[in-house]
């Protein structure tokens, strides 16, 4: 089925253009809802396979839907908005995404088409960055700041704050764009965990908050390797992969695969590669597509459906294992 072969996953690339609508937009499934990160998350998939033109159509979506204050709305179905929150972090994502397009293909003329695109969207981000560096989750549906800030969305706008700033360096319009920007998120995720959950029950249970910050890039070196091993007995299940809730008896694709990111960012590569094969276990024998996650209590695949941005999970740890593109290293 899948190895280390880049060929036995074109099939996934396949799945994720069969999900793109014709406006561009990645749905979770064919003619289901889209979010603005799973988007990018699938197009970056859809990048390590070659897939050049489907790819750019999904930043040409974000070009075209994007709202003028820089943001765009948590959820889409077709071209209706269906939900009107502004989520910080899948605004932001469109820098991470970008940046491992432009390492994929190199071509030069995608970033400058999208940078203007790119500086709305890290100007509305940084709207919400208060004075203690966290950056607020999200603006509700009445265009107002919600008060709270969260761990794993830190985490990834972090990422692609670096990777606007690396996009800026590369069009020669500044070296050390968002500087000091990154130096207070960094701040905060490192040593401020009073600014995350403020107003509601934490979400150390979800593994997201464990592997995130070293998935990032945020913490690095013996601290990565530290949380990595004092979280490792919570999440992960032998033979199985990684839970989503530390409670639930519960493992899913995505969060295995990120993992998977997260530990060969820390030269864990030996337990990388069981993780990821446990993952193999939860593709369907038929279409050899990845549930989202399985119920081991019961025995049972749940939700039932198959993400592109799940696809597009596997593709990227199966990128960062067998070093299948010049971008393999990106996370």
């Amino acid at each position: 089925m899948i190895s280390g072969s880049i060929d036995t996953y074109g099939y996934l690339g396949e799945y994720i253009v069969s999900c793109q609508e014709k406006n561009g937009a990645i749905a979770w499934e064919p003619s289901s809802k889209i979010d603005p990160w799973d988007h990018v998350e699938s197009a970056m998939g859809l990048d390590v396979l070659g897939f050049e033109e489907s790819s750019k159509k999904a930043y040409e979506w974000l070009i075209d839907s994007q709202e003028s204050d820089g943001s765009w709305f948590s959820e889409y179905k077709k071209e209706k908005v269906t939900n009107f929150r502004k989520e910080t972090n899948f605004t932001a994502y469109i820098a991470t995404g970008a940046w491992h397009h432009y390492l994929n293909f190199e071509n030069k003329k995608f970033l400058q088409d999208l940078w203007p695109s790119i500086e709305k969207a890290m100007n509305f981000v940084l709207e919400g960055q208060t004075r203690d560096g966290d950056i607020l989750w999200a603006k509700d549906k009445s265009n107002e700041w919600m008060d709270d800030s969260l761990l794993t969305g830190c985490s990834s706008i972090y990422k692609s704050l670096v990777c606007a700033q690396n996009i800026s360096h590369e069009l020669g319009l500044k070296k050390e764009a968002f500087k000091e920007e990154i130096s207070k998120i960094s701040e905060a995720i490192k040593n401020k965990p009073e600014r995350f959950d403020r107003s509601w029950e934490s979400k150390s249970r979800y593994s997201m908050d464990w592997y995130y910050p070293v998935l990032c890039g945020a913490i690095v070196g013996e601290e990565a390797q530290k949380r990595i091993n004092e979280g490792w007995n919570k999440f992960v299940v032998k033979d199985l992969g990684c839970k989503c809730v530390e409670e639930e008896p519960w493992v899913t694709a995505a969060e295995s695969c990120e993992l998977v990111l997260a530990l060969n960012k820390i030269l864990e590569k030996e337990k990388a590669e069981t993780v990821f094969n446990n993952v193999l276990n939860l593709a369907d024998p038929k279409s050899n597509l990845f549930w989202t996650g399985y119920v081991f209590k019961d025995k049972k695949y749940w939700p039932i459906e198959k993400p592109s941005w799940t696809a597009a999970a596997v593709i990227l740890a199966a990128n960062s294992l067998y070093k299948f593109t010049k971008a393999s290293n990106f996370f």
